[in-house]
């Protein structure tokens, strides 16, 4: 039987794969949150809320067209309401058309059927480059070098 955050991110890809953004953030906990520990350039490093979450979320479609989740590994841990997630997203580019495959690690932490903690680590890189913005983050990296 899946766990509680098996089943709360499975249904997550879920929807992602159907592009309903809205129903993705209606996952959140009022209060949860989602955290990009390797995030740089102009990418938010934490989102405090559903609404934060629903706002960061809102023009995912236009940049990624995800197909498949090709790969999903979940991890227990000893907290019943925490999983450590490894999976594999793949699609096209919206912008250029081109194929794109992300590898991502989520720690997810699940009160009540809903997401408070959503830690994901992701290639910052790879995802510029998968959404044809590489030159973007590569721009606001120069800007914080210079500030």
């Amino acid at each position: 039987m899946p766990s509680a955050p098996e089943k709360v991110f499975r249904r997550l890809l879920d929807l992602m794969l159907k592009k309903n953004m809205d129903a993705v953030a209606d996952l959140w906990a009022a209060d949860g949150i989602a955290e990009f520990p390797f995030a740089v350039g102009d990418a938010p490093r934490r989102l405090e809320g559903r609404e934060e979450v629903r706002d960061y979320l809102a023009g995912y479609p236009e940049l990624l067209d995800m197909r498949e989740a090709a790969a999903l590994t979940v991890r227990p841990t000893e907290d019943t309401d925490t999983a450590v997630i490894e999976w594999t997203a793949e699609g096209r580019t919206v912008r250029t058309g081109e194929r794109y495959r992300l590898d991502y690690v989520v720690v997810l932490t699940v009160r009540e059927e809903r997401i408070t903690v959503y830690r994901d680590y992701w290639s910052p890189l790879a995802a510029a480059r998968a959404a044809g913005r590489l030159p973007e983050l590569i721009a606001s990296l120069e800007r914080d070098a210079v500030s």
